[in-house]
């Protein structure tokens, strides 16, 4: 997939359907002249739904997306018929994706398994019929509830890419090397910084058909939570990561020095990060010979696995797989890769050109009545609105 088609972030427009307004109808036969009321109840207003589907990889299908609008309930009729649903409307998705509301940044769900679904906006509850208020002392309301108003919000869409072990490392430390040699990936590979623009996720086989996932993003550089680099907006993907895999150079000056950096950026984007499990990997280490290897691991961090590789002769990296594999499959694994969402800073993430959001909605809502009564008045259903009426369950 080209670096142009990768969109992990959309804003829409999102509008759900209002709910079609009760029926105000009395009975009327040849041979009864007083049949009573009948009017049926409004349909409700279709919902806008986010739905997880595991053959898309990015939300491309939603780039040229600005508004999304659910359709509007029915109204009620005589003969107590009842207005027709407002028809759903649907918002495929990749799974990893989360919801945001764009105004206040406010985290609002996610959907991470195919097929899964979640309720954006509900469609407004449908106006109840005047059949449903007549009573002893009152055999002929003349009243009859609106539809249930809809529901508009700005939703901000992020894909958080779903992988089981995660690159982490400056530019030009080997993640895409590393990548291109374990999986049949095949990202950008060049000598200078910021190669790799967008991330890349790789399927790297193991043994007796066994395989994980495995996602490279762009190099982080000091400062990357303030927004320095490509900054925010590649960190999140590896929030999902079971594994993290420090990845340093040898060639590095300090190597402690840089992996601190690194844990350190992490811990100021989201401090569950450093809480998962890594792998300090030593990456070119055809430059070294076993001497150097033994003193410069006598230096290294002792607070995660390490191992020194070369992606280019292929040293070690059948161990690394190795490594891989028992850190996914020891316990605590499920319970490392799930992830506690906070609300977005809205005025420092990218932002997309505006959404017009000033619509004109000259549609009212209506009370249907088949006789001519003099003394209606429109005030009287108004204390049987929604402020007041129980909530019923829906069409």
């Amino acid at each position: 997939m080209s670096e142009a088609n990768f969109i992990d972030y959309v804003k829409l427009y999102c509008r759900s359907g209002k709910g079609g307004a009760g029926s105000l109808h009395f009975r009327r036969a040849k041979y009864l002249p007083k049949g009573g009321p009948d009017g049926g109840d409004g349909g409700r207003g279709g919902h806008v739904i986010l739905r997880a589907k595991s053959n898309l990889w990015t939300l491309l299908n939603l780039r040229y997306t600005k508004h999304i609008f659910a359709q509007d309930g029915g109204n009620g009729s005589d003969n107590r018929s009842f207005g027709k649903n407002g028809a759903d409307q649907y918002i495929d998705v990749p799974c990893g994706t989360v919801a945001y509301d764009a105004e206040t940044g406010q985290f609002l769900g996610e959907v991470t398994d195919d097929g899964q679904e979640m309720i954006l906006l509900k469609g407004g509850r449908g106006g109840l019929g005047n059949w449903h208020f007549r009573t002893a002392t009152n055999q002929a309301p003349r009243y009859a509830q609106p539809g249930e108003d809809r529901q508009e919000k700005q939703i901000i869409l992020q894909l958080k890419v779903l992988a089981d072990v995660g690159l982490v490392g400056f530019p030009n430390a080997g993640k895409s090397t590393l990548l291109s040699v374990v999986s049949a990936a095949k990202p950008a590979i060049a000598d200078y910084p910021f190669t790799t623009m967008v991330p890349h996720l790789g399927i790297v086989s193991y043994r007796d058909s066994q395989s994980f996932c495995m996602a490279d993003i762009p190099g982080i550089i000091e400062g990357a939570a303030e927004g320095k680099g490509l900054g925010l907006r590649f960190l999140r993907h590896i929030e999902r990561n079971a594994l993290l895999l420090f990845m340093v150079p040898a060639d590095t000056d300090d190597v402690s020095k840089e992996y601190g950096i690194l844990l350190n950026e992490l811990s100021k984007y989201n401090p569950e990060l450093v809480e998962k499990q890594r792998i300090l990997v030593i990456t070119k280490a055809d430059m070294l010979d076993d001497g150097m290897m033994n003193e410069m691991a006598a230096t290294l961090p002792t607070d995660a696995p390490t191992v020194f590789i070369s992606s280019v002769s292929g040293y070690n990296i059948d161990k690394l797989k190795d490594m891989i594999w028992d850190e996914l499959h020891r316990e605590g694994y499920k319970k490392v890769v799930e992830i506690s969402h906070r609300p977005i800073d809205v005025n420092i993430i990218e932002q997309p050109e505006d959404v017009d959001t000033d619509y004109d909605d000259e549609e009212q809502q209506t009370i249907y009545i088949n006789e001519q009564d003099e003394d209606w008045d429109l005030d009287k259903y108004r204390k049987y609105g929604w402020d007041t009426q129980s909530e019923t369950e829906d069409n």
